[in-house]
């Protein structure tokens, strides 16, 4: 099931996205959230005629880094012996349709299109059996970053923290498994063109290496979202451009860069 959080006539709500031609999706709208037990209203909505929004509100978002190894060594780093986590705060996401705002403060911003989990339960020390059971889904994620920042700072907090730098959406997608969210493709494209092409197998940890590695240090809140890193192919973006992410089997991430106001 594809479940969408959105706007319309100024009520915010979820809905489970049907169809499967983009000029015929619609919204059913969800009684109450979708993190416990729920009913479909029968209400529906056409998609083209509300807002989409980052599809869940993390409390945080926990990125892993250097997780594809041609992406490391791309940068010319040495590939990790064991998964490192930086976040993203809460004021960084963005959804679907939103603007990218180029921060003033860096001269070279980059795109990095990444498969997102997101959490569907309290957790805590998950085994590494139960981790399809904390899994609420998986959405598409771009992890916009100032690479000029990060090169010259120790901590990424300003490079990849800063206001709109973590789109996610369109929806999430609650049907994959983790087996088969563990070999998806994954690709990326500025202004039609593409730059990035992968394949989740290719990360060095895997989803469940993530989740057991992170939840060993902190508490997951259902809407977290786990960032599990980027193949090789970043690069630039500037004003004007319009980057998208397409996850296979999941759907397509666009947004659209503009200069910070």
């Amino acid at each position: 099931m594809r479940i969408a959080r959105f706007s319309i006539d100024g009520n915010v709500a979820f809905g489970a996205v049907e169809g499967d031609r983009p000029d015929e999706l619609v919204l059913d709208i969800i009684k109450g959230i979708p993190f416990t037990d729920f009913e479909l209203s029968g209400t529906k909505v056409p998609l083209s005629k509300v807002r989409l929004l980052p599809p869940v509100l993390p409390n945080k978002v926990v990125a892993f880094g250097r997780n594809y190894a041609e992406h490391a060594r791309e940068l010319g780093n040495e590939v990790p012996d064991a998964p490192f986590a930086f976040f993203k705060p809460s004021t960084s996401v963005i959804g679907p349709g939103d603007e990218i705002q180029y921060p003033s403060f860096t001269e070279d911003l980059h795109h990095e299109a990444e498969l997102a989990v997101v959490i569907g339960r309290l957790c805590r020390e998950v085994p590494r059996e139960r981790v399809k059971d904390v899994i609420f889904g998986y959405t598409c994620a771009n992890d916009i970053t100032a690479r000029d920042v990060q090169k010259r700072e120790k901590q990424w907090a300003r490079a990849k923290g800063f206001d709109t730098s973590c789109p996610l959406g369109p929806w999430v997608e609650t049907g994959l498994d983790v087996e088969t969210a563990s070999d998806l493709t994954i690709q990326l494209t500025v202004n039609g063109e593409q730059r990035q092409l992968g394949r989740t197998s290719e990360m060095i940890h895997s989803i469940e290496d993530l989740v057991v590695n992170i939840s060993e240090a902190m508490t997951l809140l259902p809407g977290d979202v786990i960032l599990t890193g980027t193949p090789a192919g970043v690069g630039p973006l500037h004003v004007g451009d319009e980057v998208a992410v397409t996850i296979e089997g999941i759907g397509t991430l666009t947004n659209k860069v503009v200069k910070r106001g």
